[in-house]
């Protein structure tokens, strides 16, 4: 089966199209192509959001795993400069 891959903003879509119109989530998942268990996880990760705060949402997330790498790079410089002192006492 061929996988589809929706961005951010068309995944928006669906949901507010789920939330204004009066079909069940079956003929909208069968219209779209996709699966329910698919919508129910975009449901769980984008329901409430409009395309601007999914920008916004994916802007923090990239910030935030650049801040981690940041970190983990600063703890491994504090655990490599700890063995050089040690050695040299």
């Amino acid at each position: 089966m061929k996988r589809k891959r929706f961005s951010e903003d068309q995944i928006v879509r669906i949901l507010q199209e789920a939330e204004r119109c009066g079909s069940t989530v079956s003929e909208l998942c069968k219209r779209h192509g996709v699966s329910e268990q698919s919508f129910y996880r975009w449901k769980k990760q984008y329901g409430g959001l409009d395309v601007a705060d999914v920008r916004r949402l994916r802007e923090l997330e990239k910030e935030n795993a650049q801040l981690k790498r940041l970190l983990a790079e600063r703890c491994l410089e504090v655990d490599a400069l700890r063995e050089v002192l040690k050695k040299k006492d």
